[in-house]
């Protein structure tokens, strides 16, 4: 998946991106930020994406105040190793009767913020789950299993200088049944082949979007996650 940023770029560059990541093979877009995401930036850019694509469109919310109603679609989901209620359910019952209202289909995911975490690492106030502790990682996860959760996702941060530890990836990807979600840190093709061998059923990358123009290192990186998805 491709996340794109309403704050990183306006409406036409981010429909733009979207079109060409969708030629390119990515299944969907995901659009929300940690910081600088508006009502107004949000519906643009979705608006924006949708009239260009037919992959899904689906909201990456940093909270309550910020829903389009014209996404296909909405993560519900929960900061699991945040040291604030606000994260693990305080903005979710905020925006549960909007959601409804809107009628976004809802995709429930367990969401834990791996080292370093990057920006939203910080605007989480999460505990960074530590790069050597699969372990923990794995605990996380079964939790997210068992709380009825459609996804796991763990998250490097945007801009992060590595992905998530091959191992850590490994070791939940053996362990849970619902699909995980691996971001933060995905720059080359040899990085995202060895997350999906690892476990990971999907990636999403964002930052590299947002800085290369080079498109033949993104088609490299998507065509290494459809190899290593046959």
């Amino acid at each position: 998946m491709t996340l794109i940023d309403p704050e990183k770029q306006p409406g036409d560059v981010a429909s733009g991106v979207a079109s060409t990541m969708e030629d390119m093979g990515t299944d969907a877009i995901m659009v929300g930020g940690s910081t600088g995401v508006t009502q107004e930036n949000l519906d643009t850019t979705v608006k924006g994406i949708k009239s260009v694509v037919e992959i899904p469109v689906i909201l990456f919310p940093a909270g309550a105040d910020t829903i389009s109603r014209h996404a296909d679609a909405i993560y519900f989901m929960s900061m699991l190793n945040s040291r604030t209620t606000r994260l693990l359910v305080g903005e979710q019952v905020q925006a549960s009767k909007t959601i409804k209202d809107l009628g976004l289909e809802t995709i429930s995911m367990g969401y834990v913020i791996v080292e370093p975490g990057m920006k939203v690492g910080e605007v989480g106030r999460a505990n960074p789950l530590p790069r050597d502790d699969p372990e923990l990682a794995v605990n996380y996860a079964l939790a997210a299993e068992f709380f009825g959760m459609d996804l796991f996702y763990l998250e490097a941060g945007s801009g992060a200088p590595a992905p998530v530890p091959f191992e850590i990836v490994r070791a939940v990807g053996e362990e849970v049944s619902i699909p995980l979600v691996v971001g933060g840190g995905i720059r080359d093709g040899r990085s995202a082949r060895d997350l999906v061998e690892a476990g990971a059923d999907v990636l999403v990358t964002g930052t590299a979007v947002e800085r290369t123009r080079d498109l033949a290192s993104l088609k490299e990186i998507l065509d290494a996650i459809k190899r290593g998805n046959r």
